[in-house]
């Protein structure tokens, strides 16, 4: 994959290419780099070749710029002087895109996941729960996959923490902990706030098929699928933490592969400092493990944001590829950036400090890994010019793009089938019936006929007769977890 031509003393030689061995790929990488450097048109180059190679790639479009890669670029002097400087023929081509939108929320197929699948460790993350409130919430969860009360959504997640703390629910718990009274009123309070932001979207059926994310276009190019996030991007935590929820449901879904000669998938998880921020050691720790182990999955994870320091150390040791862009040096915190980010590059022959601080638009500084796994030396790059449209599409384009395609039909609309909210509300039903019923005087004539009282009714119901199968013993058929609680497959 080419990504450009070295930089020296100023001048660009185009006989000395810099480029990524396809099979280095799913090392996993960084692009890291100060607002207006270039990185989200370094996405988009990386992304074209990946796509005419054959690699499918998924994007998250945090600005809304990126829906271009699907549109013919536009010859202009600039490109033409670009491409002449980095010995590249370039011609304006479009690529295959699937683009989607969290819940629907803005211009895209829909993309939700179910409160189960996602899981106690992320959601607690999502509502900004502490680590007694997480622990409460596997509880929760340890109870609800136990008795085979399906969380669908928050309404279930309402119900079955409501049921809990109830007179009814309290002695389900009473041998392994309990939930105390003040902790579920967190959660409930913190679950009706996240609601109130519209976030009750995003958690439903049909629930995103992550495999999807794999396919090839009909001539073999690899789709590029980009998650629209402009009309959710004052929830920085929904989306980062649901981009870590597609990261581990291909971790629990993929199999073993181990070396291939390209990735089956690479995945560009933008803004990544939102993921890392307020995490708890636990979290973090399951972030570590999924890079180490997602790469023998054939998937690459390559992590953009500001500066290498975004990142945790076990974390960023994981990353094999790195694209440099300028950094800036205004403040001492600046600075100390600056030093820390030379630290973390092997010794070369460039005064990185300048050389970083020095880097125009569209240049950077790389290393990767060579067919052997070894880091390449440092080398200051000027890109190449991305062939697709470099800015958005027209908004009426996109939206044929997206109700145009084949998946829309399935993940449009919402379903809202039986679960855990609907069998709580029949068994509460039911035990109000049997009060009333309890309540009326005993004395009956003999050899009349009664009517089927309003208790028997409901315990005779398909649906009591369900619920009393789901809730009553289910402790072997319990949803067993991953990585981050997510629902193993």
């Amino acid at each position: 994959m080419e990504l450009g031509s070295v930089l020296w003393d100023g001048q660009c030689h185009a006989d000395a290419p810099v480029r990524i061995p396809l099979a280095m790929l799913n090392r996993h990488g960084l692009v890291a780099g100060a607002t207006g450097t270039g990185k989200t048109k370094t996405l988009q180059l990386i992304a074209e070749q990946l796509s005419a190679n054959g690699v499918p790639v998924f994007l998250a479009d945090v600005k809304g710029d990126v829906s271009g890669i699907s549109a013919p670029g536009q010859d202009s002097p600039k490109v033409r002087e670009r491409a002449g400087q980095v010995g590249q023929t370039w011609e304006a081509a479009g690529f295959p895109c699937e683009f989607y939108a969290l819940g629907g929320i803005g211009t895209g197929i829909p993309l939700r996941a179910t409160v189960t699948s996602f899981g106690p460790v992320l959601l607690s993350k999502v509502l900004q729960l502490n680590q007694t409130q997480e622990q409460s919430l596997g509880l929760i969860f340890h109870y609800a996959d136990s008795k085979g009360l399906e969380l669908y959504d928050l309404k279930d997640l309402k119900a079955v923490t409501g049921f809990l703390v109830s007179d009814a629910g309290k002695p389900e718990l009473k041998g392994i902990g309990g939930l105390s009274s003040a902790t579920a009123g967190v959660i409930l309070r913190s679950v009706t706030a996240f609601e109130q932001q519209g976030a009750s979207d995003f958690f439903g059926e049909p629930e995103f098929d992550v495999t999807e994310l794999l396919r090839l276009a009909p001539d073999g190019r690899g789709l590029v699928s980009v998650l629209e996030l402009p009309a959710v991007q004052d929830k920085p935590q929904l989306f980062s933490t649901f981009l870590m929820w597609l990261l581990a449901e291909l971790f629990n879904g993929l199999p073993e592969v181990g070396d291939v000669d390209r990735p089956k998938l690479v995945f560009f998880f933008d803004e990544a400092h939102l993921l890392f921020s307020g995490a708890s050691k636990a979290f973090l720790e399951s972030i570590t493990q999924t890079v180490r182990l997602i790469r023998s999955k054939g998937v690459g994870v390559f992590f953009v944001t500001q500066t290498p320091k975004d990142v945790p150390a076990d974390v960023l040791g994981q990353l094999g590829n790195r694209v440099q862009h300028a950094l800036r040096a205004f403040t001492p915190d600046d600075a100390k950036a600056l030093k820390a980010t030379v630290r973390t590059f092997p010794k070369s022959p460039y005064d990185l400090e300048s050389t970083l601080t020095g880097l125009g638009t569209g240049e950077a500084v790389i290393t990767v890994l060579s067919e052997s796994g070894a880091p390449t030396p440092v080398a200051a790059t000027r890109l190449r010019a991305p062939q697709s449209l470099m800015g958005p599409v027209p908004g009426e384009d996109l939206d044929r793009l997206v109700k145009s395609s084949l998946l829309y039909g399935r993940y449009a609309e919402p379903v809202d089938r039986e679960s855990a909210f609907e069998k709580l509300s029949a068994e509460e039903r039911g035990r109000e019936a049997a009060s009333v019923q309890a309540a009326l005087p005993e004395g009956k004539p003999e050899g009349k006929k009664e009517d089927k009282s309003l208790a028997e009714q409901v315990v005779g119901s398909g649906i009591f007769r369900s619920l009393a199968r789901s809730v009553g013993t289910q402790l072997g058929r319990e949803i067993t977890r991953s990585l981050f609680g997510t629902r193993r497959r």
